[in-house]
């Protein structure tokens, strides 16, 4: 395995953590058994779900090295560089914000009904980040397209409204926009450090000094900033991300010449990181919704555990045929995690009954229910896009 081969447990592993994205998204919390779900956040502990989101976040973290390290291979100037990360930084922050803004369309001030709202918002969307393929689309029918894409979510900003006198929210960055955050800084990072492992284990550290700082209220000076600038000061997003990307530096490091090696040193830091949360748990409960340091501590391990025996099992002992029904959604996952969300808004516009388990009285059909949604929306939904060549690219 060259260094610069792609490292096939990576995309296994991201299309592993987006299906159990949509099974855990999907479940009908009344009638499923807890430990499957977000926990409440004055509550120490965690369930699930609470695992899922900080491991797709560190396999952000995990894609960086690879997709601006093969631009600065391509010889990128450094402004190109920076360009490139503003832009995919914006990207997920504006589709972060329309997605947690959609959550709280209230049909009755803004005219039409969410699903309605979201249809058109989500439609626009695809319109302007669709990757089209330019030697076969006509440039202009392009910008065609991307302009009508504008043209579709303007509106929806403008007669948005949650309340009688609340309308929309710009900072309300949601999932995507809590990832655009992490991705900024550690993408900054990386193109200061590059695969430099020490220095980006400080800029780790700080991060995570930082979310440790925050949860203490030693940063509470910064509060005029936080509407724009919580994520970063929180410390926390950036901490999981950074670790991530720390992985494929070690992975980088020792991958091609001892695999073996790579494996027990990811192991150790994963084992590492749950015993550091649970020494920190005097002082941090361990909450996903306030965002604590133990519970990105004990996160972060977990990810680096269940990693290492992803990459051992198919990138060193070649154990791969079992995993690749995963890879689809892991090569395309954006666009696999925003589609479903349309589905959503078309059966609830309708009523169509394809939801009728979430009302089943045992709990069982409930679970088994939101593991057919996730299979069908995250293992075959993307074969049918990559046949069609449909994915979006910020």
């Amino acid at each position: 395995m060259g260094k610069s081969n792609r490292i096939l447990s990576i995309d296994i592993m991201r299309g592993f953590t987006l299906v159990l994205m949509l099974f855990v998204n999907d479940l009908y919390m009344p009638g499923v058994p807890a430990w499957l779900g977000h926990v409440k956040a004055d509550f120490d502990g965690m369930g699930l779900a609470d695992w899922v989101f900080p491991g797709f976040l560190f396999m952000v973290g995990m894609s960086i090295p690879y997709s601006v390290g093969n631009r600065i291979a391509k010889g990128d100037s450094l402004s190109a560089l920076l360009w490139h990360i503003f832009i995919r930084t914006i990207s997920l922050l504006i589709i972060g914000v329309l997605m947690s803004n959609s959550r709280n369309v209230n049909a009755e001030y803004t005219g039409i009904t969410k699903s309605v709202w979201s249809l058109i918002m989500y439609s626009g969307v695809f319109l302007i980040w669709n990757n089209y393929n330019e030697s076969k689309w006509n440039r202009y029918l392009i910008l065609g397209l991307r302009i009508l894409g504008v043209l579709m979510i303007i509106p929806m900003v403008f007669i948005f409204r949650a309340a009688e006198d609340r309308g929309f929210r710009f900072n309300s960055w949601g999932i995507l926009g809590t990832i655009g955050w992490g991705y900024l800084i550690a993408a900054l990072v990386y193109l200061w450090f590059r695969n430099n492992i020490s220095r980006t284990s400080v800029a780790i550290l700080f991060f995570l000094i930082l979310n440790i700082l925050s949860k203490l209220h030693l940063l509470d000076f910064l509060n005029p900033l936080r509407p724009v600038l919580g994520i970063i000061i929180n410390g926390n997003a950036p901490f999981i991300v950074l670790s991530g990307m720390l992985i494929t530096l070690i992975l980088k490091k020792y991958a091609a010449s001892n695999a073996a090696r790579a494996v027990i040193i990811i192991a150790t830091l994963g084992t590492a990181s749950i015993v550091a949360g649970f020494i920190l748990r005097p002082w941090f409960i361990i909450s996903k919704i306030q965002a604590t340091p133990t519970w990105g501590l004990i996160c972060n391990g977990i990810s680096m555990i269940l990693f290492a025996l992803f990459f051992w099992i198919i990138d060193i002992l070649k154990k791969v045929k079992w995993s690749l029904f995963l890879r689809p959604a892991g090569a395309n996952s954006l666009t696999v995690y925003l589609v479903p969300d349309m589905f959503y808004y078309v059966i609830w516009q309708f009523g169509l009954p394809f939801l009728f388990y979430k009302h089943l009285q045992e709990p069982g059909l409930v679970v088994l229910g939101s593991v057919v949604w996730a299979v069908i929306m995250g293992v075959g939904l993307p074969v049918l896009l990559e046949k069609i060549n449909f994915r979006l690219k910020l």
